[in-house]
């Protein structure tokens, strides 16, 4: 370990980020969200330095701990940010797209698309499998459309997808005989 004199450290403490110094001066791998760097750097959609921390070993499903961040994971963030190209390698990566926040609702990455009318995050999501039942009021969905409006999207977007599926596997069938 180096150990500098107290004014060769200060240019380096105004270097960096607000964020990473507030989590050294915490002493620990959490700002005061309870959010790591992979949670910051996906809220941002900074792509190049989601690889960057994944490749460097952090857990891609790592969840949020403080007081209102009960579990978001990193892909939480990214989706509520709209980040695609950081959502698509978090998922690449083996996130959950089905990662529930602790505490009565359990909002999924689909969840915080939504609440921030992210449309092309909630198509991406849907196009990805992220869980979205036949019926909005099934019970195993919360919360329900009246605490995230923006569901209606995905709706829409499962209904086209269903769509397509059915048109293109007629197509095929009928291509067949």
């Amino acid at each position: 370990m180096i150990i500098m004199p107290q004014e060769d450290i200060r240019p380096l403490r105004r270097s960096l980020s607000l964020t990473r110094r507030r989590l050294l001066r915490s002493g620990s791998d959490r700002d005061d969200r309870g959010w790591t760097l992979l949670h910051i750097v996906a809220r941002r959609g900074d792509l190049k330095q989601v690889k960057r921390l994944l490749d460097e070993g952090m857990d891609v499903n790592v969840p949020a701990w403080g007081p209102k961040s009960k579990g978001f994971t990193p892909l939480h963030l990214a989706a509520e940010g709209g980040h695609l190209e950081v959502m698509d390698e978090l998922l690449e990566r083996g996130a959950n797209i089905d990662a529930r926040t602790k505490g009565a609702c359990g909002w999924t990455p689909l969840h915080s698309a939504a609440k921030e009318r992210k449309r092309e995050a909630v198509k991406f999501l849907v196009e990805n499998g992220a869980f979205l039942p036949e019926d909005m009021n099934d019970c195993r969905f919360n919360p329900p459309l009246h605490y995230c409006s923006g569901l209606e999207w995905a709706y829409e977007e499962m209904k086209r997808l269903q769509l397509e599926n059915s048109s293109s596997s007629e197509v095929s069938s009928s291509s067949e005989s």
